[in-house]
């Protein structure tokens, strides 16, 4: 059946019509994701220049890396192998905590694998309960399931450069991460990057042996990031654990 000219005439402007639009979106999802970039760039360029003069001397007595006054006042560094290559790395010469523990950091900042399914006795121990020195019932994260494929994650809100990571287990109880990844990117769009060390394999961070010390492991380089998630890697009994984030500062002491 022949189709009239003036109807042709029609949907060949609907279709161009179509296309325009089609190439606006584009143009605009392409903008948005350039403004994230550049302002990844900018914390980067604004690190940069504040804490050239700060440098990590590791060979001096003197060279203390400072932390939190909110932290507790245990605090167990593990020590790397003798001699592994990032045992002495350049690192950030001020710490803040984030706010875990005095609750600046929100609810909905804090996430988890399998959080729909927290109902019942498990929606008592949600992500928003892995805060630092958190005590009582419902003190810490549980996570649902006790595997390689669970994990929390912080939104920082804004691109932010992340020094270190404090850690707890549970208080009432023999559970705790003995050891876990970081991941981290700073769009959401963009597909998540292991933190790597110097050999450019995944960073290991040691954690727990028991359920309340604070285990406090340092990032050298620290990361620039908006959105870090830490991934078990093993555990004591069962998947638990509360935290702070540590935020670099651009002010030499």
């Amino acid at each position: 059946m022949e189709v009239p000219a003036h109807r042709a005439a029609v949907l060949l402007l609907l279709l161009l019509a179509l296309i325009t639009v089609h190439s606006q979106e584009e143009e605009e999802e392409e903008v948005a994701h350039d403004e994230e970039l550049q302002e990844e760039q900018q914390v980067i360029e604004t690190w940069t220049q504040n804490v050239k003069a700060c440098t990590c001397d590791c060979e001096s007595a003197d060279a203390t890396t400072r932390i939190p006054t909110a932290a507790s006042p245990l605090l167990i560094t593990p020590s790397p192998p003798q001699g592994h290559p990032w045992s002495c790395m350049p690192e950030c010469p001020y710490h803040r905590a984030l706010g875990f523990e005095s609750g600046s950091v929100n609810s909905d900042q804090i996430s988890c694998s399998n959080q729909d399914q927290y109902t019942g006795w498990y929606s008592s121990w949600i992500p928003n309960k892995a805060r630092l020195n958190n005590q009582g019932f419902g003190c810490a994260w549980l996570s649902k399931f006790n595997d390689l494929h669970q994990w929390i994650q912080v939104d920082l809100k804004e691109v932010s450069v992340v020094s270190g990571i404090l850690m707890q287990g549970r208080c009432d109880a023999d559970e705790w991460i003995t050891k876990y990844s970081i991941q981290y990117r700073s769009v959401e769009s963009l597909n998540w990057v292991y933190y790597k060390d110097q050999t450019g394999n995944n960073r290991v961070f040691y954690g727990n042996s028991d359920r309340s010390s604070t285990v406090q492991n340092l990032l050298r380089p620290p990361i620039i990031a908006r959105y870090i998630r830490l991934l078990p890697l093993g555990w004591h009994t069962r998947i638990a654990m509360r935290m702070e984030l540590l935020m670099c500062t651009n002010k030499c002491p």
